[in-house]
This record gives structure tokens, sequence and C-alpha cells, in this order.
């Protein structure tokens, strides 16, 4: 028999979250030791897909990272409706995160800083990126 629906794929099978431990990254010593878990990693997890360009690693899937760079050199009523939609794909991927919301834009000369709010299943906190324009 072949299954119609996703409830039909599920039955007779438990599915269990595995735990997201991974290896603590320090951006400015270029280090990795410890280990975290939890929130710690999925701040972590945040911070890595929005400073990776997506496409440009061939180590990384495509569906991996965000589309920035192309936004050199457009207005800003572009860019900034545009960079919220760009970073809520990119963090959405992540079945950890539940929602991205309360985008705030900076604009600066060539540059747009955003902040936002992350929810996941393990709480939230608040991240930001600056994106050069």
């Amino acid at each position: 028999m072949i299954p119609k629906t996703q409830s039909d794929i599920k039955n007779g099978f438990e599915f269990v979250t595995q735990p997201d431990l991974t290896f603590r990254l320090d951006p400015e010593s270029m280090t990795i030791w410890d280990k975290i878990s939890g929130l710690n990693a999925l701040r972590q997890a945040v911070y890595l897909a929005l400073n990776i360009e997506r496409y440009d690693w061939l180590i990384y899937s495509w569906n991996y990272g965000v589309e920035l760079r192309d936004l050199i050199g457009k207005p800003t009523d572009y860019c900034v409706p545009e960079i919220e939609r760009r970073v809520r794909e990119a963090l959405t991927r992540d079945d950890r995160i539940t929602t991205v919301d309360n985008f705030e834009f900076e604009v600066g000369r060539g540059k747009i800083d955003v902040t936002f709010r992350v929810t996941s299943i393990f709480g939230s906190f608040t991240a930001g990126k600056e994106v050069s324009v």
C-alpha cells in the first residue's frame, strides 16, 4: 500500500527529537571549544545562518544561509522589506524556530542595521545583522 497522507506515513513509527549538542564557536578568536545546546546552540545557528551568503560555499546546502550581497546599490525602500523577508526565510528553515518577528531597522550611510526577535521551542531572544547596501 502506498501512503496517501502524512499521517499514514507516521503510523507505526515513533519520532524522537535528537539533541542539538554542538561545538561552541568563538567568532572573535576564531576558536572552537566547549559544547552547547538548547537556546545557546540556536543563537549560534542563527548567527551562522545570517553570516553565510547563500550559494557561495559548496560545503553548505543551497537551502542554508541568507542572500544579502545582491542588495548592495539598491534603494533603501526596496532593501528594508527584502531584508525582512530574506532573514525570515533563512531562519524559519530551522525546525527549532517558530517565528521571526518584531523587526526594527536603522538606516545609515551604506548600511542598514536590523534587529528582530527569534522565538523557538527553547524560548525567545533578540538577534541582529548589519547589512551593507
